[in-house]
């Protein structure tokens, strides 16, 4: 079962012992850093999410406003992941630091998830800009907050904590040129005949002055749709570009990765059915990429424009920018149609920068880090402690952190996803079922994995060092038991991965941040690479005996009957005889 609030209350405890550990090759561009501060005022935050931006698509190569002003400027963090691959559950998990299965907001739509989910669950009233708020800060939100968010339910109730809002809302957020915005406590309004993206900036640029003018220090999140596609009602086509941008990259397609539209089906469940795309598929395809591209100028743009005003306003030194999207995407990888709701790289690895006081410019780090992590980095930046119930750590952004970092930060990212696989464009065809799994990103030093476990119990692991586009699934066929991974047998090797899914898939709070500590107390065991010593081979293999991750059948939504052995942290602990688990080694 999982662990009690009480349970929760004591792991809380720890939460100061833990930092946060970036790879090695982390390399700075420029030495030169951003000043700490202004006359020691709390430092101002301003929030650029964007909706299914990819990172593996290489759209960031397109946005040279964003890489002057923020890449350049800032931080770049290129294993930063989402740990649920669709926006609501995905923006839900970024609002309050927890993971996907303690929101229980698991889908867009009801019962599983969506703005209704989001209000039954009771988080609403504990959530991202009501702490901001108790901290001191104003708040001033302008986009996109979360699907099912819409004209008829938008104040039953309102979302709490924001001083000023203008939400887009469903059912008219994706349409590009008549969406509907309800600002503050008005009623919605749809803007016929109008560009979202420029009502968007307009709206933001508005809010961004009104902050300004107060006494208190802010936080502006701004959430364009951008690259997301155009239209409603689950039905999407290519996003639509200002006119501005309509003739922009005529010659651009989506990258010929060795997982594009590959001649062999690859992955498991049901991407094995795919077939290959034909040539007028590709074509639309490509045009698809296109126009997500050309789409992305708009936000381009704005940000650019929100430099220049903090700048003139004279607050952009004392201001820290965050820019990330709230899931990846994926265009014919593995075979698929434009979409994203899978564990592959391209729909969970994501953009993520940070610039503002103390950061270093033009710096690159690998260090791993997750959506759940950016609800405690604002409480850091507002110098306001974490909550126990966080799922995730403050990422280091101050070079000093970073450097800590090396040292102690995790490497894991717990991944999941319930119910279908969603996929737009005009070849989508229905949502793919089956699309329920379980997941563990882990980045180490010397090892760089993915592992998953679906709903159908297929199993798929990846070695990302040698297979950077996941196209061999080292358990694919009856002969894996007999490889070697890491210079240890393949089967030690999922044992050990196994075993710290158990306990990823249904942590809280600290559990989630250091998972081997609860899995082997007393250890001394805080990665997979300590974890992989043979002399706990034999706990491994009884754990295994015990419990492994498995599902009793596919469920669209967070069921527990649906969800396998859970990891008991009691019972792992001790045998029936009483003795520990250093006993069994």
């Amino acid at each position: 079962m999982r662990l009690s609030d009480f349970a929760l209350a004591g792991l809380a405890a720890t939460r100061a012992l833990v930092h946060a550990l970036p790879d090695e090759d982390a390399k700075p561009l420029q030495s030169i850093l951003t000043r700490s501060g202004k006359h020691g005022k709390r430092p101002n935050i301003v929030f650029v999410m964007t909706d299914d931006q990819d990172l593996h698509l290489d759209s960031l190569k397109y946005l040279p406003k964003i890489k002057k002003h923020l890449i350049d400027q800032g931080t770049y963090y290129s294993r930063h992941y989402c740990t649920i691959a669709i926006c609501c559950p995905s923006r839900v998990s970024l609002l309050t630091g927890k993971a996907a299965h303690n929101t229980n907001v698991t889908d867009v739509v009801v019962p599983y998830g969506g703005y209704p989910k989001f209000i039954s669950q009771g988080l609403n009233d504990n959530y991202l800009p009501l702490w901001l708020q108790e901290a001191g800060y104003s708040t001033h939100y302008v986009g996109k907050l979360m699907n099912g968010h819409n004209t008829t339910n938008y104040n039953n109730p309102y979302p709490a904590g924001w001083d000023q809002n203008s939400f887009l809302l469903d059912p008219y957020t994706y349409q590009y040129l008549s969406p509907a915005f309800q600002l503050n406590r008005e009623k919605p309004v749809v803007y016929a005949g109008e560009y979202l993206s420029d009502l968007l900036a307009e709206r933001a640029y508005g809010f961004l002055d009104d902050a300004v003018a107060g006494k208190k220090p802010f936080f502006l999140g701004v959430a364009p749709i951008a690259p997301h596609g155009n239209g409603k009602g689950g039905a999407f086509t290519e996003p639509i570009p200002d006119p501005r941008y309509a003739g922009l990259f005529k010659d651009a397609v989506s990258p010929r990765t060795p997982n594009f539209n590959p001649d062999q089906a690859s992955g498991a469940s049901w991407l094995l059915t795919l077939p290959q795309q034909n040539a007028t598929n590709v074509a639309y395809n490509d045009h698809f990429y296109r126009q997500r591209l050309r789409s992305l100028q708009s936000v381009d743009e704005m940000v650019e424009q929100l430099v220049h005003r903090l700048d003139k306003h004279g607050v952009l030194d004392n201001t820290y920018i965050v820019y990330t999207s709230d899931n990846g995407y994926h265009i014919g990888n593995h075979r698929m149609q434009p979409g994203k709701t899978c564990g592959y790289e391209e729909d969970i690895n994501v953009p993520f920068v940070i610039r503002g006081p103390g950061v270093a410019r033009g710096l690159t780090t690998s260090i791993v880090s997750s959506h759940t992590d950016i609800a405690p980095t604002f409480l850091k930046m507002a110098q306001r402690p974490p909550r126990p119930e966080f799922d995730g750590l403050a990422i280091p952004y101050l070079p000093q952190d970073l450097h800590r970092a090396k040292k102690d930060r995790f490497e894991h990212v717990n991944v999941e996803f319930w119910g279908t696989g969603g996929v737009e464009g005009v070849y989508s065809g229905p949502s793919q079922p089956n699309n329920t799994y379980k997941a563990v990103r882990v980045a180490g030093d010397k090892y760089n994995v993915y592992y998953s476990v679906w709903c159908t119990n297929e199993h798929e692991l990846y070695d990302l060092h040698a297979d950077r586009y996941q196209m061999h699934n080292l358990l694919a066929g009856s002969g894996w038991k007999r490889r070697q991974l890491f210079g240890r047998p393949l089967a030690q090797v999922v044992a050990r991965l196994d075993a710290v899914l158990l306990v990823l898939k249904s942590c809280m709070a600290d559990v989630c941040v250091q998972p081997w500590k609860y899995l082997q107390p007393g250890a001394g065991v805080a990665d997979l690479q300590a974890a992989l010593q043979p002399r706990f081979d034999t706990f491994y293999a009884r754990q295994q005996a015990k419990a492994k991750v498995e599902f009793s059948r596919c469920a669209l939504g967070y069921l527990l009957d649906a969800e396998g052995p859970q990891f008991n942290l009691t019972q792992l602990m001790t045998r029936e005889d009483g003795s520990r688990w250093e006993d069994w080694v």
